[in-house]
């Protein structure tokens, strides 16, 4: 019989720089409004989001300066890296291991350019060996949590004995755009934050939850509806205000299908575990799944103290719910760029 792939361990970070939801408003006043004539009639979409506080990489003094590619590249690379550290140290610490025990380092991070990866950078800081292998992945998006999650999964699956430690680092902030302003752009300012996750994962029977499964959907015809664009600062988002109508008619079939080669059904499952992507979508999550209004608790308080970090937010609710008791089968999921759906099974750990 084989033996399961554990999750041992799951820290999150932040960075020091809060800003509340009032101050957010404020300051994409101060910096957008002038670029966008419809600006009040969008900024409904702040005391909508369901968000109270963000963390930022910078002050938001910071954000009212002109800022090119080459200046939040640096922040970037100073900001992610620290947290990177940050939650990667303390989930080695609840697994009780050292950095110099990990086989393989999955860095998954869609909004920064770093080459040499974060893990590269991070080595001498915390010690991990010469021959570590590094899998830097870029591009997915808010699914990155639970993409990456699956693939360090995979990779601890095919190498028993290994341990695999996942890291997740988003600093949505720096791609907050101020020239050619979109109501893309007013909704990312209302929703986004930054933040890090790390995870330690095995095969093994001592973690907190078993991966058994991992699927994924990708719609045809929707590279619209999220990602980025190259442009002259930087990265400038594409977000389609039609994600939680998308989820709402479309979630339902596909989360029937990826459990389906399970041998599972939606009512099987005794907690869906999604990524708030917003207020509105963690409602139409609700309703695709047929779930209780309210039962996704945990991602609306997420959601409320930190807003929309992208990969590592559905790893913050994951936090909050084994704190309280893993469920026996839940299925950890998100949306992101592609536009794809993707979900792992987890099972409580004996």
């Amino acid at each position: 019989m084989k033996r399961p792939v554990t999750i041992l361990s799951l820290a999150t970070a932040t960075p020091p720089h809060e800003l509340s939801q009032e101050a957010a408003l404020q300051t994409s006043r101060t910096l957008l409004a002038a670029q966008f004539r419809d600006f009040e009639r969008m900024s409904a979409v702040f005391a909508n989001a369901g968000i109270a506080f963000r963390q930022l990489a910078r002050p938001a003094e910071w954000y009212l300066q002109p800022q090119g590619f080459p200046e939040r590249t640096a922040v970037y690379l100073e900001v992610a890296l620290d947290l990177f550290v940050a939650a990667a140290s303390a989930a080695l610490a609840e697994a009780r291991i050292d950095a110099d025990a990990i086989d393989t380092i999955v860095t998954v991070s869609s909004t920064g350019i770093a080459t040499p990866g974060l893990e590269a950078r991070a080595m001498g800081r915390m010690g991990f060996r010469s021959d570590v292998e590094r899998v830097p992945v870029f591009g997915l998006g808010c699914a990155g949590g639970v993409s990456g999650l699956s693939l360090a999964a995979k990779l601890a699956r095919v190498s028993p004995g290994s341990t695999v430690l996942f890291v997740t680092v988003e600093l949505c902030s720096l791609a907050l755009r101020t020239d050619d302003v979109s109501k893309a752009d007013i909704i990312s300012a209302a929703l986004f934050g930054d933040g890090a996750a790390a995870c330690v994962v095995r095969v093994g029977d001592e973690g907190f939850a078993e991966i058994t499964c991992n699927a994924e959907t990708t719609w045809p015809d929707t590279l619209d509806i999220m990602g980025w664009n190259m442009e002259p600062n930087g990265l400038g988002v594409v977000l389609n205000r039609a994600i939680p109508a998308f989820a709402r008619r479309n979630m339902a079939e596909a989360m029937e299908k990826m459990l389906g080669g399970q041998n599972l059904r939606i009512g099987d499952i005794d907690r869906f575990i999604c990524h708030p992507g917003g207020a509105k979508v963690v409602d139409a999550m609700e309703t695709a799944l047929s779930l209780n209004q309210g039962s996704l608790d945990h991602e609306r308080e997420v959601l409320r103290l930190h807003g929309n970090m992208s990969a590592p937010t559905v790893l913050f609710v994951l936090d909050r719910v084994r704190a309280q008791e893993m469920p026996p089968l839940s299925v950890l999921t998100a949306l992101g760029p592609g536009f794809t759906a993707s979900a792992v099974t987890l099972r409580r750990a004996a």
